[in-house]
């Protein structure tokens, strides 16, 4: 009797079909171009059937993605799949839906390959089980990459010429414009807070002053942040306020309005050209911060130091913190501003006409008595007298000291300026001045 005929049977293969589109274009269509691609794919598995070809339910679908980076979503759950040894071939439309990076597509051959997949590209006729299969992938993924690297230089040219003649090429749109058919238009409530910048940089001569200036008034930027430093710097060097479109460092027209001035421009820059610690030394350690923190407008608001420059001269001011934030004041109110210089001599030459009469030596010699401390009164009054002198060969530091002993507050107002000293320095000077005598 006859053994009946021996069938064979077929290995079953699981083919995964991956299909990608670059843009997102026409995606939402009922048959679109990821749907075409699966079709053929799935027409040539069922062509080899017999081979025990099928196709598996799990769809590899990357819509509006590019195929120079290999960061997908639907290619990294294929990678897991195949991994985790769920997949015997990958079956593509073409190659370069799979990558168009020859570094990239030889890494995924080698995931292939560690894992036994067969790749198998429906248009183009090869898999990756043979060196001539190989070789023909490594050759078309050499057109591909070049293909690629060609429209890259075409869209970085037509950019770098776009650019050139001023025009804007999209991306996140600056504080103080928006765009309207697809240029840039000043937006004016945001231009006011650039210009703002720009000036209060230029009285502050300090963006973290300037910072703390525009967080207590609640400013924000476009994305709705607080203003900080880094913000401020951001806006200070960015050329596209002055009207002007930047490319790889060198500037050019813009098409576009622009929102500060040539001279507002060169006397921020004239301020940032310093060395940040030179620029902060000077802001604290001039006697132009002589009255810091004493000095004050009639509304109440103190006076802090501020600074401008033109061309290498810096000009130092005292502004009122009203006249910094903006605030509405009475009608004959004191100035906002005065110089710095004008005001600290007037300061000082009236204390010196204080400490010279005989009223302030009264209440010296006064406080002396109540605090049972002995003092001659000819050398009380000789001490005074050296006052002038002294004051002239004291360094900064040493000032700032005496005015701090002497003052409690300064008010400007319209009629003038309006000290009030404090009593019990009066009397902490006088000891300085009687050991410096020797008395």
């Amino acid at each position: 009797m006859k053994a009946p005929p021996r069938i064979e049977q077929v290995k079953r293969l699981r083919c995964a079909i991956y299909t990608r589109k670059s843009s997102e274009e026409g995606l939402d269509m009922e048959f679109n171009s990821l749907d075409a691609q699966r079709e053929a794919c799935e027409a040539y598995v069922t062509s080899q059937k017999s081979e025990g070809w099928a196709a598996i339910r799990e769809r590899y679908d990357d819509g509006g993605y590019s195929g120079g980076t290999l960061d997908r979503p639907a290619l990294s759950q294929l990678l897991k799949d195949i991994e985790a040894g769920l997949v015997d071939v990958v079956i593509v439309y073409k190659i370069d839906r799979l990558s168009r990076s020859l570094v990239d597509f030889t890494r995924l051959v080698e995931v292939f390959e560690r894992n036994s997949v067969t790749f198998v590209s429906v248009t183009q006729a090869f898999n990756t089980t043979n060196s001539m299969g190989r070789l023909t992938l490594n050759i078309l993924l050499s057109f591909a990459q070049f293909e690629r690297e060609v429209i890259g230089e075409r869209i970085r040219d037509k950019f770098a010429a776009s650019r050139k003649r001023g025009m804007w090429m999209g991306g996140f749109v600056p504080m103080g414009y928006e765009v309207k058919d697809r240029k840039l238009v000043i937006n004016e409530t945001e231009a006011k807070i650039v210009r703002l910048i720009f000036q209060k940089f230029v009285d502050l001569g300090s963006a973290t002053t300037l910072a703390r200036v525009l967080q207590a008034e609640g400013i924000r930027n476009k994305r709705g942040r607080l203003i900080d430093k880094g913000i401020i710097y951001k806006i200070l060097n960015s050329r596209l306020y002055l009207g002007e479109a930047v490319y790889k460092g060198t500037s050019y027209p813009g098409e576009h309005d622009g929102i500060i001035t040539q001279e507002m421009w060169d006397d921020v820059h004239a301020i940032l050209r310093e060395n940040s610690h030179v620029r902060g030394n000077r802001h604290r350690g001039k006697s132009s911060a002589l009255l810091k923190g004493l000095i004050f407008s009639d509304t109440g608001a103190a006076m802090t130091p501020t600074f401008t420059r033109k061309g290498e001269r810096r000009y130092h001011y005292y502004a009122s913190m009203d006249h910094i934030r903006g605030r509405l004041v009475p009608e004959g109110s004191g100035p906002a501003r005065l110089p710095g210089g004008m005001v600290e001599a007037a300061v000082v030459a009236e204390l010196r006409r204080l400490i010279a009469t005989p009223e302030i030596a009264a209440q010296i010699l006064e406080r002396f008595e109540r605090e049972n401390t002995a003092c001659d009164q000819r050398e009380l009054l000789a001490a005074l007298r050296r006052f002038n002198d002294l004051w002239d060969v004291m360094f900064p530091v040493e000032r700032a000291r005496i005015v701090r002993l002497l003052v409690a507050r300064v008010t400007v107002g319209a009629e003038g300026l309006a000290i009030d000293l404090r009593n019990e320095g009066l009397g902490s000077l006088a000891h300085d001045l009687l050991t410096e005598t020797g008395a």
